[in-house]
């Protein structure tokens, strides 16, 4: 691992990895397991680099230097009676210290788990609740992280037995030891990765390294057409499985080198996202809609030409995480394209950690591909084309396009039943990327794998052979007999004035009588309470002109509404934080009109 050495004028001498290797034929992660590709990438000159909130880069781990760190640290954790099988918890922070641990496991026949950091949490005490809950599940031996957070996870394991809690630096402190590395073979678990949902019953999907290489080959060949020289750039959080699995594992197997900017480094300049692609001639990078939202957000009111990037390299911009939003979108595409950026790179696709990451992906260099169809008839499960006159009877998707490679997707009803074109169901997944199980949770693995099927919870229609996902089954508001997307409350409100992506919550609730109230819960920024009354009887009416219903309007304080680790809104945990009253309903003066 290479720190920047700085000159007596004061010029950083540190260079970023090259994009590629003379002499080194480029693979698609055909290897038989994540050591073996590593292996083969230490030939070359590629790697990983790691850059401040500025741009500025601070340190490079070539896989080369990966592979040697990595080896002599995994000798140290069989050295201190860690064994083949047994699971490390692992605090994913942007590092090359997370990667050198994580690969450390895999030379060892250890199975990682990737933690997130307190950073994705609004309270302390959720965050040791999370962490402790998975170290707990997967009954981990150890558990490593930048020092700065130890005392957070020392609390969280303070009754859990593990061998160690430390830093790189505590581990490297052990002696290497004479033993044996035993990497693990293809249907060996490489690592665990915890779902961003509940914290209560935290659920670790067991990720094989034929999973893994299927699903990566899949991702750089049918996905992105990884070419020789393509480089990335990401800010995803590494535990995540878009992070991990699409920027770094995808990376390593592919030989691609990787710039990376800390999540929390990217909500603070988010345009330095784009400032490293701008400068590294980054390819490929990918991220949900609502990082082209900050990013358009923070130019829109500059002057054209006014930043000084090149944003031509950036071949596939794409989308996924969570529901794909067309209007931010194209709303990105208009700001950046006098900065060189084409529409044409945004590449939507749809995964889930059960299936490792991906499971299909858009048509590159099309763009997206939108479907309208009829408001009404989608309460029916029906996706019935429509006209987009800017009213309010169309619905709006993006198609997630074709399967990737030797997987099968169906759409279901509730019967069971498959469905032909434009119905919509549930979606089953089958092939070589579906997970082996939930760890040590054999009730929960069987409640979504049958017969090698995975149900997604996701529902979703087809457009001839592209997928269209329109939402999660369990999500779905049933009001009066209809059948309501909560996004779709959501985004009528996020297109209000003075509101923004991801301040509405739509939810159940019940009153004491037993009745079911849909409801949103909005947050407010301003404390004026004639000013409240007016936001709150203008998102009620908006609301029923837009989407029929009458909703409960509950204004709440500004950054209130959790989400998962991943960014996304956890609509489930603020009806529940709500309920107990750690959110709190703000009063509302008397009405406006």
């Amino acid at each position: 691992m290479q720190q920047p050495t700085t000159s007596s004028d004061g010029i950083k001498t540190l260079r970023p990895t090259p994009s590629e290797t003379p002499g080194l034929a480029k693979r698609l992660a055909d290897f038989a397991t994540l050591t073996e590709s590593l292996n083969y990438a230490a030939k070359g000159e590629t790697g990983l680099n790691f850059y401040s909130a500025r741009g500025e880069l601070d340190a490079i781990l070539t896989y080369r230097d990966l592979s040697e760190q990595a080896q002599s640290h995994g000798r140290r954790l069989v050295a201190a009676g860690i064994r083949p099988g047994d699971r490390i918890a692992l605090l994913a922070a942007t590092e090359p210290e997370f990667l050198i641990l994580f690969f450390a496991c895999q030379y060892a026949g250890i199975i990682p788990l990737p933690m997130p950091l307190p950073t994705a949490f609004g309270r302390r005490e959720s965050y040791i609740d999370q962490i402790k809950g998975q170290m707990l599940s997967s009954r981990a031996r150890m558990a490593l992280g930048p020092k700065e957070f130890l005392p957070l996870v020392e609390e969280a394991g303070a009754d859990l037995g593990l061998v160690l809690i430390g830093s790189l630096k505590d581990l490297s402190a052990l002696p290497e030891g004479a033993g044996f590395l035993q990497p693990g073979g293809p249907e060996d678990l490489s690592y665990i990765q915890y779902s961003s949902g509940s914290t209560r019953f935290p659920k670790g999907v067991m990720v094989t390294h034929t999973n893994l290489m299927k699903n990566c080959s899949a991702m750089n060949g049918f996905g992105v057409s990884n070419r020789a020289n393509d480089r990335g750039v990401s800010w995803l959080p590494l535990f995540h499985d878009m992070g991990l699995v699409g920027f770094v594992l995808g990376a390593v197997t592919s030989q691609s080198s990787m710039d990376y900017l800390a999540t929390e480094n990217f909500a603070r300049r988010p345009l330095t996202w784009l400032k490293i692609i701008s400068e590294n001639g980054g390819a490929l990078s990918y991220a949900p809609s609502f990082g082209y939202e900050l990013c358009a957000r923070r130019v829109s009111s500059m002057a054209k030409r006014s930043l000084d990037l090149d944003l031509s390299s950036w071949r596939v911009a794409g989308i996924g995480g969570e529901m794909i939003k067309p209007g931010v979108m194209q709303a990105f595409a208009d700001v950046f394209k006098p900065y060189g950026f084409s529409e044409k790179a945004f590449c939507a696709s749809y995964g889930l950690a059960e299936c490792v990451l991906a499971v299909s992906f858009a048509e590159g260099s099309k763009g997206m591909t939108l479907d309208h169809v009829d408001k009404q008839a989608l309460e029916d499960h029906r996706a019935v084309p429509i006209l987009d006159d800017g009213s309010h009877d169309a619905r709006s998707f993006v198609s997630c396009g074709k399967i990737i490679p030797e997987h099968k997707v169906e759409i279901r009803d509730d019967s069971g039943n498959v469905l032909s074109d434009r119905l919509v169901g549930r979606v089953f997944v089958l092939g070589p990327c579906v997970m082996r199980g939930y760890f040590d949770d054999p009730d929960e693995t069987a409640k979504v794998i049958v017969d090698g099927w995975l149900d997604t919870g996701d529902l979703g229609y087809w457009v001839g052979d592209a997928l269209v996902i329109v939402g999660r089954a369990k999500d779905m508001m049933i009001i009066n007999g209809r059948n309501v997307w909560p996004q779709d409350i959501e985004w009528t409100v996020e297109h209000m004035d003075g509101l923004r992506s991801g301040d509405g919550a739509a939810i159940v609730l019940t009153n004491t009588d037993g009745i079911e109230i849909p409801s949103i819960l909005v947050q407010c920024r301003s404390s004026d309470l004639k000013e409240r009354a007016r936001i709150a009887e203008e998102v009620a009416a908006r609301v029923q002109e837009v989407v029929g219903i009458l909703c409960d309007v509950i204004l709440v304080p500004a950054r209130s509404l959790p989400k998962t680790t991943s960014g996304k809104l956890a609509r489930g945990r603020a009806k529940t934080m709500f309920e107990s009253g750690k959110i709190e309903r703000l009063d509302v003066g008397p009405s406006a009109s």
